[in-house]
């Protein structure tokens, strides 16, 4: 890069030269050059010019496709991000839908034996009860105890597999959280990429800047010559 930049001084310096030295035409403000020299040196000068002058056009054009890219990219796991947490919700909400049908069926179900076997109890006191009518009373009374006991229970084990069934709700609420924290991931990811990008570019407009205006300067040194007489 710094003999290409060198060559390039070298060339505006010798274009200075030869129209600094051109010989002047009488009665005007103009001079007479050598054509095929100073053709000879414009090419030189096109041919040597940076490939940053060449790379600019295709630098804005990279940073716009590889803005679009990470968009497209930040949509597309944003996307996958939702229809993963959906997933996660679906298969926790159908959980906990079994779960609760199946307490429910073994609740109904212990249920209905208990109540099968007070029925039973109940139909073997009563055909003993002419019989021995205190032994009768005094089974009956211990029965229903035993029944009450069993349907206490029961309700408590009902009531402690509600809770386990609400407890399954965190994995809800889990998919929800991992959800929201990919999404800011994701848009923390693209920003990070975009601020490279813009940096990148406007590194390189800088430099490129800097010699266009070196470039310039020259230029406007060699007109300025060539203008005066």
């Amino acid at each position: 890069m710094t003999e290409v930049v060198y060559r390039l001084y070298e060339t505006v310096d010798e274009l200075t030269t030869v129209i600094e030295n051109a010989r002047s035409v009488p009665m005007s403000a103009s001079c007479m050059v050598p054509r095929d020299h100073l053709l000879d040196l414009l090419d030189d000068l096109r041919e040597n010019l940076p490939d940053e002058v060449q790379q600019a056009g295709a630098i804005v054009e990279q940073r716009t496709e590889i803005l679009q890219q990470a968009q497209a990219e930040a949509e597309r796991l944003t996307g996958r991000t939702r229809s993963e947490s959906e997933q996660v919700v679906a298969t926790a909400r159908r959980q906990r839908e079994e779960l609760i049908g199946t307490a429910r069926r073994q609740r109904d179900e212990v249920l209905s034996q208990a109540q099968a076997q007070a029925d039973d109890l109940l139909r073997q006191a009563e055909a003993e009860a002419e019989a021995i009518v205190a032994e009768a009373r005094q089974l009956h009374e211990q029965l229903l105890a035993d029944a009450h006991a069993q349907h206490a229970e029961l309700i408590a084990a009902a009531e402690a597999e509600h809770e386990r069934l609400l407890a399954e709700t965190e994995v809800y609420r889990s998919a929800v959280d991992r959800a929201d924290e990919l999404g800011a991931q994701t848009a923390a990811e693209v920003a990070r990429m975009r601020a490279e990008v813009d940096e990148y570019v406007d590194t390189r407009l800088a430099d490129f800047g800097n010699t266009l205006a070196h470039m310039t300067r020259s230029v406007e040194k060699a007109r300025t010559n060539l203008r005066s007489p």
